[in-house]
């Protein structure tokens, strides 16, 4: 036990004492040391004592498309522990193709009496979905939030990030390096995060390279899978058209375009840069480490939970979307364009 209390405390930056009063549930803990130790505990994989178990305010249904993008366990992670940390239970339900789908699952957690849903990525993403789904869910007095996609049809709280802001992002470390080939590899046309990412590609390429929108998209633009075998798809067709630098709507497709051009025999990033988009977990130990647009997860996650519990408070956040800023880390998969080497 001596020996429990002493990895504990190191654990935590507590001393054993405040770690002996926690475990016994002794007042005169401040809340934020109490919680050092329980997660401590947590991480060590000490079983919490009964009487340090939260009771839960109540469940809360995550539901989110497949769990072998890691963004989508990242955000869940998120999510889940912002919410824990306010008392509630969540209930993660992953669609899988042949699985449960959306309504399934929602009608699921809505019979066992969830307080309110967090959707991500999900149907509202997909401007050919019928939107009195959520409007039938709102008349049922069932909270939601919705990540990553927008419809004017739902009177719901949004949380997105900015998608036209991370392709002038890449645009622009691109053209900077010289590229002036850069293709846009994404999935299907039907999806609101991939319309908007036309959008700023056209926008920022029209601006830093000077090209007609017809070229850009009959020519850069290349639609696809989310998934490694689509962006290896889609940078094989941009690579026949002649493009040096391809920007991807996704860390796996990124890592499907590399692929793509080792069959080829081209190095990345010396004969073609590649860019992914969210700077998933483990993304920055590929070989090479990828160029991304990281997705702003953490501020994402926290904030569909601060939204959510405000609509379960009885006090409503506007309806409206919260958009939340991406930003561009650079690494390895990124260099000048052949035949520009002279570049800084």
């Amino acid at each position: 036990m001596t020996t429990r209390l002493a990895d504990i405390a190191a654990q935590a930056g507590v001393s054993e004492a405040t770690v002996s009063r926690v475990l016994n549930g002794k007042p005169g803990v401040a809340a934020t040391t109490r919680q050092s130790v329980l997660a401590a505990l947590d991480v060590l994989g000490y079983e919490r004592p009964v009487r340090l178990r939260q009771r839960s305010a109540g469940l809360v249904g995550l539901i989110t498309p497949e769990l072998e993008n890691p963004i989508f366990p990242a955000l869940a992670q998120v999510i889940g522990q912002a919410l824990t940390r306010q008392g509630y239970t969540p209930v993660l339900a992953t669609q899988t193709p042949g699985g449960s789908t959306e309504d399934e699952l929602t009608e699921m957690l809505v019979d066992r009496g969830v307080a309110g849903i967090i959707y991500v990525s999900g149907l509202h993403a997909d401007t050919t979905a019928d939107m009195q789904r959520y409007e039938q869910l709102r008349a049922q007095g069932v909270p939601f939030v919705l990540v990553d996609g927008f419809s004017p049809k739902v009177q719901a709280p949004f949380i997105s990030p900015d998608d036209r802001a991370a392709m002038t992002l890449a645009v622009t470390h691109l053209s900077s390096l010289g590229h002036t080939r850069i293709g846009l590899a994404l999935g299907p046309k039907r999806f609101v995060p991939v319309q908007r990412k036309i959008e700023g590609f056209l926008r920022a390429m029209q601006d830093q390279l000077g090209l007609p929108a017809e070229t850009i998209e009959s020519e850069l633009i290349q639609h696809s899978l989310y998934t490694l075998e689509g962006g290896q798809a889609a940078a094989t067709a941009l690579m026949d058209r002649g493009c040096t630098a391809i920007v991807c709507a996704s860390d796996m497709m990124a890592l499907g375009a590399i692929r793509a051009a080792r069959q080829r025999g081209l190095d990345v990033p010396k004969d073609i840069s590649v860019v992914g988009f969210d700077d998933s977990p483990l993304i920055a130990f590929t070989d090479p480490p990828l160029t991304t647009i990281r997705k702003p997860v953490p501020a994402m996650g926290q904030a569909a939970v601060r939204t959510l519990l405000e609509e379960i408070g009885g006090t409503p956040a506007p309806h409206s979307e919260f958009v939340f800023m991406p930003e561009l880390v650079v690494r390895g998969s990124t260099a000048s364009a052949p035949g520009d080497r002279n570049r800084p």
